[in-house]
């Protein structure tokens, strides 16, 4: 029976999948590196140092000392700007998290910078909700290698014996995701994976091992969850 959820951030929260690309190709555009929707969608998973990295190695350039952080630094700046106006999470997904979080222990696993993660939360009014957050500093190999997952599920399962619970078993824990990159991680760590098709359809989240796929979290109650991922 599932008694913790780990959500992925960037595609499940927040709807901001574009606007981190276009802060990317406005800021690798004046080191005179193009970058396409194709090349930023094959790089889901990465955390920021290893997505500029990659977008160096594309363009054949080696990247002077300091200037990936100099990079990272400028696109979280930028990305702030840009949702400074309106915060996009996706509608419902307050609604959703808040029902979740009266049944079940949430966490949040993500490639995302902490600050940025903490920053959403903070702003949308969701951080009491999740007790855990893995974030980019706490991993050293991006999704889709399940290194993330298994730090959540620990720090999830820690969480939850320390607050007098028992101790969880894989079954008992379920991954929200948006990525086919993210799917795999889940489960290569053993864990259920519900695909949400904020990002891509439903045929490449099953294919990617998905257990179920939702158009729209917010359609789902605690007991739904419970009837599917037994």
């Amino acid at each position: 029976m599932i008694k913790g959820i780990l959500f992925d951030f960037n595609g499940v929260i927040i709807d901001d999948e574009p606007i981190q690309m276009k802060a990317y190709q406005e800021i690798l555009k004046k080191e005179g590196i193009e970058l396409t929707e194709e090349e930023y969608r094959s790089c889901f998973g990465m955390d920021d140092v290893t997505f500029v990295e990659a977008a160096y190695k594309r363009a054949g350039k080696t990247p002077e000392t300091n200037k990936v952080l100099e990079i990272t630094n400028a696109k979280t700046a930028r990305w702030r700007e840009l949702i400074a106006d309106e915060l996009p999470v996706f509608e419902g997904i307050g609604n959703f998290v808040h029902k979740m979080a009266q049944d079940f222990t949430l966490g949040i696993v993500s490639m995302a910078k902490r600050e940025e993660i903490e920053f959403v939360l903070d702003t949308a009014g969701l951080r009491e909700c999740f007790p855990v957050i893995v974030s980019a500093e706490d991993v050293s190999i991006c999704k889709p290698n399940p290194e993330c997952y298994r730090i959540g599920f620990n720090k999830l399962d820690l969480y939850r014996s320390t607050h007098g619970h028992l101790p969880m078993n894989h079954k008992d824990c379920l991954v929200i995701e948006d990525t086919p990159q993210g799917i795999m991680a889940a489960k290569g760590a053993d864990l259920m994976a519900l695909g949400v098709t904020n990002t891509v359809d439903a045929d490449e989240m099953r294919d990617a091992g998905a257990d179920s796929v939702a158009k729209n979290l917010n359609d789902w109650m605690p007991d739904s969850v419970r009837r599917v991922f037994v």
